[in-house]
This record gives C-alpha cells, sequence and structure tokens, in this order.
C-alpha cells in the first residue's frame, strides 16, 4: 500500500512539473508582443528627427540653502534679544528639550534663545541674534568651527523673523 501511494505521488509530481515545462507563461507571451512592437515603432520613427525643447526655470537658484524665513516669537531667554537674524542650531517639539540645549550653550558663553513658531509649533534654539544677515552668516560659520565633532551642529542654519 506504501508503494503504491509513493508511486502516485511520484508520478503525480511528473505530470506538475513536465506540463508546466511545456507551457509558455502569459507574461512572457505578452513581454515578447510588447518587445515586437516596440521594434516595429522603434524603426519606423528613426527617420524622424527629435526636437528637443531647452529647459528654462522661472525660479531662481537660491543662493543659500541653509536660510530660512518664519515667523517665531521668544519662547525663553532676554526680552529685546530676539533680532531679525538668528542662527538656529537645534528645533524641537518639546520646550523642555529646547531649554535643555540652552542652558548648554550659555554654559558655552553663546547668548542662546528658545523661539517658537507659532504655526508649526517647535521649538528652534538660537545661539545667536543679529541685525545683519551678514554678522549672522559669519557667527554661523564661527559656530560652525567650534563644534567640528557635533553633526546636528553642523546643520545649524540662517533664521529670518518676518
Amino acid at each position: 500500500m506504501k508503494k503504491l501511494f509513493l508511486l502516485g505521488l511520484a508520478v503525480c509530481m511528473v505530470m506538475t512539473f513536465s506540463s508546466c515545462k511545456s507551457k509558455k507563461s502569459a507574461y512572457k507571451t505578452a513581454y515578447d508582443q510588447a518587445k515586437q512592437q516596440e521594434l516595429v515603432q522603434g524603426n519606423s520613427q528613426a527617420s524622424e528627427p527629435i526636437e528637443i525643447a531647452p529647459v528654462t526655470s522661472n525660479t531662481a537658484p537660491k543662493a543659500d540653502a541653509s536660510y530660512r524665513s518664519e515667523k517665531v516669537v521668544l519662547a525663553s531667554g532676554t526680552a529685546g534679544s530676539l533680532k531679525a537674524y538668528s542662527v538656529v542650531c537645534g528645533s524641537f517639539s518639546s520646550k523642555t528639550n529646547a531649554d535643555a540645549l540652552r542652558e548648554k550653550l550659555i554654559g558655552e558663553g553663546y547668548k542662546a534663545l528658545v523661539v517658537q513658531n507659532p504655526a508649526t509649533g517647535l521649538y528652534r534654539v538660537v545661539c545667536g541674534s543679529y541685525d545683519d544677515r551678514q554678522q549672522a552668516a559669519e557667527a554661523r560659520a564661527q559656530f560652525k568651527a567650534n563644534h567640528p565633532n557635533d553633526a546636528d551642529f553642523q546643520k545649524a542654519w540662517l533664521l529670518y523673523n518676518n
């Protein structure tokens, strides 16, 4: 009985595998037809010249990709110390985390502030605030130079408070 069962199983397996080899899959047939059609169309279009229009853009390239304009309000720090341009070295959704970084920066001698963008709810940690964009850019470069091994501080950016 056991031998008969094994013989029947073997015959079923042979029939299953041999039937798969003899049929061409529908995918393969469709692929071959599409490839043939592509070749026929390619030959007819090869003699026609293709005109390529130049790409134009209405937007001017950004001079400084690490510059953003946001409306922010002072959340922690000395009143009146927030100026038009600021160097942002951290962004947090939690004011507690922002204040912890602010305290660390104050310990390093920075006049750090925490500002909040009411539209997004994010708290930005500012390590310096300036009236002039050039001064802010120089301060950002100095900040990055002072923290060469801190990947997060290397992402510091300029904020224009509009």
